[in-house]
């Protein structure tokens, strides 16, 4: 099994790590397309219009510029450690005993509009690049990063399990047995059940669900296994063709 996951806009700042080095990432076939982002979001970083092309809200414009302008030099830390968000406070990797740790190092990949797809060992520096955003002159992240990450990411066969956003899921398209974590709640309305889509609570939710099944060493191999695994986790779950669909109840 492989977990998908987005990265977090929140993000650690204490860095205590060597300077980036490039060639020490996981997926090294995904380095030209790193360096080419990294140059192109350095020269971004010193345009007047950088806060616009980058999406930058107006109280994080400082900090998330002079980090960006300083990556190449930055002290890092572990991907495990860098991304502080409600998705990863739920994950809660410091709960894993070593067997799970292991697991979770080995199974999750997190995926990044900088640095493509990461494991949870790799150190980075801390920055700011969603892969929503259009950099010039490269374009779209997301299309920028497919080609490579066709080559780079080789799921042999495993289950992946899927949580990423849409921006991040559109950077790669896992080949079969996959299934993609979808979050509704689910209330009365007019006596009958009606479903909505969440976002705060879906990344929370997933974040959970991962946690959930490292803790369990639980090695789903086909979507049945994995909605059996996850319902016998205390969740309420259903298939829906490509779709692993988590039901939360008010």
């Amino acid at each position: 099994m492989h977990i998908l996951l987005p990265p977090s806009e929140k993000k650690a700042t204490d860095g205590d790590g060597p300077p980036l080095d490039l060639a020490a990432l996981s997926f090294p076939e995904l380095n030209p397309v790193r360096r080419r982002v990294l140059s192109a979001l350095t020269k971004t970083c010193r345009r007047a219009d950088a806060p616009d092309v980058l999406g930058l809200p107006p109280g994080q414009v400082d900090d998330a510029l002079a980090r960006n302008k300083a990556l190449r030099g930055a002290p890092t830390l572990p991907v495990a450690r860098l991304y502080t968000g409600v998705l990863y406070d739920n994950l809660d990797l410091t709960d894993l005993d070593a067997g799970a740790a292991s697991a979770a190092e080995a199974q999750i990949i997190v995926f990044s509009g900088l640095w493509g797809a990461l494991r949870l060992t790799d150190r980075i520096p801390p920055y700011r690049l969603a892969m929503a955003v259009s950099l010039p002159p490269t374009g779209r992240l997301g299309a920028l990063w497919r080609p490579a990450m066709g080559k780079a990411l080789r799921p042999d066969g495993d289950l992946i399990v899927d949580m990423r956003s849409g921006p991040y899921a559109s950077a790669w398209k896992p080949p079969q047995p996959a299934v993609a974590v979808r979050v509704f709640r689910e209330r009365l309305v007019g006596g009958a059940p009606k479903r909505t889509v969440v976002s705060h609570m879906a990344k929370a939710t997933r974040g959970q669900i991962a946690h959930d099944l490292l803790k369990a060493g639980a090695a789903p191999r086909t979507p049945d296994e994995l909605l059996k695994a996850v319902a016998d986790l205390g969740h309420t779950v259903e298939l829906n063709g490509p779709n692993l669909d988590v039901v939360l109840h008010d």
